[in-house]
Protein backbone atom coordinates (compact mmCIF):
# COMPACT_ATOMS: atom_id res chain seq x y z
CA UNK A 1 0.00 0.00 0.00
CA UNK A 2 1.30 3.85 -0.70
CA UNK A 3 0.80 6.52 1.48
CA UNK A 4 -0.03 9.68 -0.26
CA UNK A 5 0.05 12.79 1.69
CA UNK A 6 -2.23 15.78 0.18
CA UNK A 7 -1.29 19.23 1.85
CA UNK A 8 -1.05 22.27 1.22
CA UNK A 9 -3.28 25.75 2.48
CA UNK A 10 -7.30 26.00 2.93
CA UNK A 11 -9.17 25.93 -0.32
CA UNK A 12 -6.82 24.79 -2.36
CA UNK A 13 -8.89 21.56 -3.10
CA UNK A 14 -7.65 18.58 -1.56
CA UNK A 15 -10.83 17.27 0.79
CA UNK A 16 -13.19 17.71 -2.89
CA UNK A 17 -10.37 15.74 -4.69
CA UNK A 18 -9.49 13.11 -2.19
CA UNK A 19 -13.32 12.46 -1.77
CA UNK A 20 -13.27 12.02 -5.43
CA UNK A 21 -10.60 9.81 -5.82
CA UNK A 22 -11.86 7.64 -2.56
CA UNK A 23 -14.63 6.47 -4.45
CA UNK A 24 -12.33 4.97 -7.05
CA UNK A 25 -11.74 1.04 -6.54
CA UNK A 26 -8.30 0.32 -4.43
CA UNK A 27 -8.06 4.64 -2.97
CA UNK A 28 -9.21 5.33 0.19
CA UNK A 29 -9.12 8.59 1.69
CA UNK A 30 -8.39 9.55 6.01
CA UNK A 31 -8.66 13.40 6.75
CA UNK A 32 -6.74 14.64 9.21
CA UNK A 33 -9.01 17.38 10.60
CA UNK A 34 -11.95 14.47 11.14
CA UNK A 35 -9.16 13.31 13.73
CA UNK A 36 -8.59 16.18 15.27
CA UNK A 37 -11.82 17.04 16.01
CA UNK A 38 -11.95 13.09 17.68
CA UNK A 39 -9.52 14.33 19.87
CA UNK A 40 -11.08 17.48 20.67
CA UNK A 41 -14.29 15.27 21.34
CA UNK A 42 -15.77 15.30 25.28
CA UNK A 43 -13.62 12.74 26.73
CA UNK A 44 -11.01 12.71 24.03
CA UNK A 45 -7.24 12.64 24.30
CA UNK A 46 -7.18 16.64 23.61
CA UNK A 47 -10.53 17.68 25.80
CA UNK A 48 -8.93 18.45 28.86
CA UNK A 49 -5.60 19.98 28.10
CA UNK A 50 -7.43 22.13 25.73
CA UNK A 51 -10.37 23.34 28.21
CA UNK A 52 -6.44 24.09 30.82
CA UNK A 53 -5.13 26.01 28.11
CA UNK A 54 -7.89 28.07 26.32
CA UNK A 55 -10.69 28.40 29.08
CA UNK A 56 -14.18 27.58 29.06
CA UNK A 57 -15.11 30.13 26.95
CA UNK A 58 -13.96 27.72 23.91
CA UNK A 59 -17.51 25.47 24.57
CA UNK A 60 -20.78 25.57 23.27
CA UNK A 61 -23.52 24.91 25.84
CA UNK A 62 -23.71 21.31 25.00
CA UNK A 63 -19.59 21.23 26.00
CA UNK A 64 -18.74 20.45 23.13
CA UNK A 65 -15.46 22.53 21.65
CA UNK A 66 -17.06 25.37 19.30
CA UNK A 67 -14.67 25.22 16.41
CA UNK A 68 -15.06 28.76 15.53
CA UNK A 69 -14.22 30.72 19.01
CA UNK A 70 -11.18 27.67 19.07
CA UNK A 71 -9.81 29.11 15.80
CA UNK A 72 -10.47 32.78 16.76
CA UNK A 73 -7.66 32.03 19.40
CA UNK A 74 -5.36 30.20 17.57
CA UNK A 75 -5.26 31.74 14.21
CA UNK A 76 -4.51 34.82 15.94
CA UNK A 77 -1.63 33.57 18.37
CA UNK A 78 1.03 31.84 16.91
CA UNK A 79 2.18 30.07 20.13
CA UNK A 80 -1.83 29.30 21.11
CA UNK A 81 -1.87 27.58 17.53
CA UNK A 82 1.55 25.61 18.80
CA UNK A 83 0.40 24.74 21.88
CA UNK A 84 -3.10 23.42 20.79
CA UNK A 85 -0.88 21.42 17.65
CA UNK A 86 1.22 19.64 20.45
CA UNK A 87 -2.12 19.06 22.18
CA UNK A 88 -3.40 17.31 19.16
CA UNK A 89 -1.18 15.79 16.62
CA UNK A 90 0.57 13.09 18.60
CA UNK A 91 -2.85 11.82 18.94
CA UNK A 92 -3.42 12.27 15.08
CA UNK A 93 -0.37 10.77 14.05
CA UNK A 94 -1.24 7.85 16.53
CA UNK A 95 -4.65 7.45 15.00
CA UNK A 96 -3.21 7.84 11.26
CA UNK A 97 -1.03 4.86 12.40
CA UNK A 98 -3.94 2.81 12.99
CA UNK A 99 -6.45 3.87 10.10
CA UNK A 100 -3.25 2.83 7.59
CA UNK A 101 -3.16 -0.94 9.07
CA UNK A 102 -7.23 -0.90 8.93
CA UNK A 103 -6.85 0.18 5.48
CA UNK A 104 -3.93 -2.30 4.16
CA UNK A 105 -5.90 -5.06 5.57
CA UNK A 106 -8.87 -4.10 3.31
CA UNK A 107 -6.28 -4.45 0.52
CA UNK A 108 -6.37 -0.59 -0.39
CA UNK A 109 -3.80 0.15 -2.94
CA UNK A 110 -3.43 3.51 -2.26
CA UNK A 111 -4.40 5.70 1.25
CA UNK A 112 -5.17 9.71 0.70
CA UNK A 113 -4.08 11.73 3.58
CA UNK A 114 -4.68 14.81 3.83
CA UNK A 115 -3.77 17.80 6.27
CA UNK A 116 -2.74 21.34 5.52
CA UNK A 117 -0.18 21.12 8.08
CA UNK A 118 1.23 17.30 7.15
CA UNK A 119 4.88 19.12 6.25
CA UNK A 120 5.07 21.57 8.70
CA UNK A 121 4.04 19.89 11.92
CA UNK A 122 7.08 18.37 13.81
CA UNK A 123 4.79 16.06 15.13
CA UNK A 124 3.84 14.53 11.87
CA UNK A 125 6.58 11.28 10.68
CA UNK A 126 7.63 12.06 6.93
CA UNK A 127 8.94 8.70 6.65
CA UNK A 128 5.42 6.99 7.08
CA UNK A 129 4.71 8.55 3.84
CA UNK A 130 5.40 7.33 0.45
CA UNK A 131 5.06 10.30 -1.71
CA UNK A 132 3.18 13.88 -1.02
CA UNK A 133 1.14 15.63 -2.99
CA UNK A 134 1.49 19.57 -2.59
CA UNK A 135 -1.63 21.88 -4.01
CA UNK A 136 -1.01 24.83 -5.07
CA UNK A 137 -3.69 27.43 -5.73
CA UNK A 138 -3.48 31.73 -6.34
CA UNK A 139 -4.71 33.08 -2.95
CA UNK A 140 -7.83 34.70 -3.92
CA UNK A 141 -9.35 31.30 -5.52
CA UNK A 142 -8.65 30.15 -2.00
CA UNK A 143 -10.68 32.82 -0.74
CA UNK A 144 -13.56 32.69 -3.70
CA UNK A 145 -13.62 29.06 -2.51
CA UNK A 146 -13.73 29.32 1.14
CA UNK A 147 -16.58 31.91 0.51
CA UNK A 148 -18.15 29.14 -1.64
CA UNK A 149 -18.17 27.39 1.34
CA UNK A 150 -19.99 29.39 3.42
CA UNK A 151 -17.30 30.54 5.74
CA UNK A 152 -17.99 33.61 7.54
CA UNK A 153 -15.10 36.62 6.19
CA UNK A 154 -13.79 36.46 9.55
CA UNK A 155 -12.71 33.02 9.57
CA UNK A 156 -11.27 33.31 5.96
CA UNK A 157 -9.12 35.94 6.41
CA UNK A 158 -7.57 34.16 9.92
CA UNK A 159 -7.06 31.26 7.98
CA UNK A 160 -5.36 32.73 5.11
CA UNK A 161 -3.47 34.89 7.12
CA UNK A 162 -2.11 31.87 9.45
CA UNK A 163 -1.14 29.74 6.51
CA UNK A 164 0.15 32.84 4.26
CA UNK A 165 4.04 31.52 4.91
CA UNK A 166 3.06 27.96 4.10
CA UNK A 167 5.40 26.80 1.10
CA UNK A 168 5.75 23.48 0.34
CA UNK A 169 9.86 22.09 1.33
CA UNK A 170 12.33 20.71 -1.16
CA UNK A 171 12.18 16.85 -0.60
CA UNK A 172 12.25 14.32 -3.15
CA UNK A 173 9.29 12.77 -2.62
CA UNK A 174 6.95 15.85 -2.82
CA UNK A 175 5.19 16.77 -6.43
CA UNK A 176 3.57 19.95 -6.67
CA UNK A 177 -0.08 19.93 -8.28
CA UNK A 178 -1.82 22.47 -9.88
CA UNK A 179 -5.50 23.13 -7.91
CA UNK A 180 -7.08 25.20 -10.24
CA UNK A 181 -9.79 24.59 -12.18
CA UNK A 182 -12.67 21.58 -11.78
CA UNK A 183 -11.96 19.27 -9.03
CA UNK A 184 -12.28 16.36 -12.04
CA UNK A 185 -9.74 17.82 -13.72
CA UNK A 186 -7.50 18.18 -10.71
CA UNK A 187 -8.37 14.31 -9.87
CA UNK A 188 -6.72 13.79 -12.95
CA UNK A 189 -3.56 15.55 -12.46
CA UNK A 190 -3.02 13.68 -9.10
CA UNK A 191 -3.87 10.27 -10.73
CA UNK A 192 -0.83 11.42 -12.94
CA UNK A 193 1.93 12.24 -10.57
CA UNK A 194 0.93 8.82 -9.50
CA UNK A 195 1.07 7.16 -11.77
CA UNK A 196 4.59 9.23 -12.99
CA UNK A 197 6.21 8.56 -9.21
CA UNK A 198 5.33 5.19 -8.86
CA UNK A 199 6.00 4.30 -12.81
CA UNK A 200 2.48 2.32 -12.85
CA UNK A 201 -0.97 2.83 -13.55
CA UNK A 202 -3.30 3.18 -10.78
CA UNK A 203 -6.12 1.08 -10.21
CA UNK A 204 -9.17 2.24 -12.19
CA UNK A 205 -12.62 2.30 -10.61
Amino acid sequence: MRIIGLAGPAGTGKSTVARMLARRAGFAHVDCDALAWEAYRPGGPAYLPLLARFGQGILNPDGTVDRGKLGSLVFSDPQARRDLEDFVHPWVMAALREKAAEAQKRGVRYLLVEGALLLHSPHVDRNFFDLFLWFSVPEEERRRRLRAAGLPEQVIEQRLAAQAELVPPLLPNLLVVDGQGPPADVARRVLAALTAYFEKEPTSS
